[in-house]
Formats: structure tokens, sequence, C-alpha cells
């Protein structure tokens, strides 16, 4: 049973979220506060966090931010300000998916199950992969640079898989939507170059020399390594 942890201090929108939740065969925990929820966070194996920004203690970018310091678990952000920046700094930051309040419960669960069924396309047997000090682990879904591993979000995650299992091919943002994010998606094609910002900071350590995401304009980006 996949294990769902909740933050959102409006205690009846928890409940209401953690009773759909639980229907939909969930196990779920809740907290009311940023800092608890962090503590709890780390005390727990959880699948996937709804995480709302307005919190006491901790607003929701801050633990968004602290969790992605040492784990790739999605995060779903929730807020009642339909806010452009709210939204970039949410995705920014690492956000898998956004949602605004008021919203359907329902929708919620389908969100959850979209996010956490997405998964790459691709079937790379080939286990490890090595381009120079990068180390990119398909079977065990992890990366290391330099001999330290890099917490990567889920969908960050499938971009580098994806990119990486077909190195020096150019892909559209079109394409890289449908290969990672899937036909489902219904977000602007510009998530695709949240992702590769991030993964392009989170890659700052690894020398031009051995490899690099490199954008083509008017084209898409590649994964570019020595042949």
């Amino acid at each position: 049973m996949q294990e769902l942890l909740i933050v959102e201090d409006e205690e009846a929108i928890a409940r209401v979220l953690s009773s759909y939740l639980k229907k939909a065969g969930f196990q779920v925990t809740s907290c009311m506060d940023g800092i608890a929820a962090l503590q709890t966070f780390r005390e727990g194996a959880f699948d996937l966090v709804l995480l709302d920004i307005r919190l006491p203690g901790l607003d929701g970018f801050e633990v968004l931010k602290r969790i992605r310091e040492t784990s790739p678990c999605p995060v779903i952000m929730l807020t009642a300000r339909d806010l452009m920046d709210d939204r970039l700094q949410g995705l920014n930051g690492g956000a898998d998916d956004y949602m605004i309040k008021p919203f359907v419960p329902d929708e919620v669960v389908a969100r959850v199950k979209a996010v956490l069924r997405r998964r790459p396309i691709y079937d790379d047997r080939s286990g490890r992969q090595h381009f120079g000090s990068l180390l990119i682990d398909s079977e065990a879904k992890r990366v290391f640079l330099q001999g330290q591993e890099l917490a990567l979000s889920p969908r960050d995650l499938d971009v580098l898989l994806f990119l990486s299992s077909k190195p020096n091919r150019v892909f559209t943002r079109e394409q890289l939507i449908e290969e990672v994010w899937g036909f489902d998606y219904e977000g602007s094609d510009r998530a695709v170059d949240l992702s590769i910002k991030r993964l392009r900071k989170l890659l700052s350590g690894w020398p031009p020399e051995q490899g690099e995401i490199r954008t083509l304009r008017g084209s898409g980006y590649s994964f570019c390594v020595e042949s």
C-alpha cells in the first residue's frame, strides 16, 4: 500500500482529502504545519506528499526545498492563490504538480495516481552508465556525480534517464512531453524548460568536456557526450 503525507493546516480540507485517498487505497498521514511535516517526512517512508503553501512554522516552499535536499519523493503543491509567480516558484523548486483551491477531491486522487504511475516508457537494460564522473544507474533509478548521489525529483530523473538513454540525439519539447510526461499531460511545455534548468543546476559540477545537456535553438535538447 502506497503511503501519502498530507500537509494542510485547514483541518476540514485535510480530513476530506484523507477520506478520499484512503477510499482510493492509499495509507495517509496528515500534518498541519511545516516543522511537523519535515519531522514526519524524515521519520517515514512516503511515496508522495500533498503540500499546502501557506503553513504555520515553515511555508510550503521552504518545506519543499528541504525535502529536495535529501529526497526525490514526488510533491504536489496545494494553494488558494492562483499566481504565476507561485507556480513557477513551486515548479522551479522541484514540485511535480500544482493544484489550485478549491479543488474537487476526485481530481486530487486522479492527479496523485497520475504522478505515481509516471515512469519512463523506455526499457534500458544496460544498468549502470558512466559518462566521466557522472554515473547513471537506470535500474536503481539513482544518479551519482563525482561519487555523490544527486537528489532529483521523479520527473527530473525521468527526463535525465530518457535523454541519457539516447545520447547525442535531439528531442523537441513536444517529444519530451510525450515520452516522459505522457499523453494525458495537460500543462504547458514550459515544464520541460524548467526541468532542464534544474538538471543543469544539479549537474553544474559535471565537467563540460565529459558531457552536457545542450540546447539546440529551434530544435530542442540533447544529452551530448563524447562518442
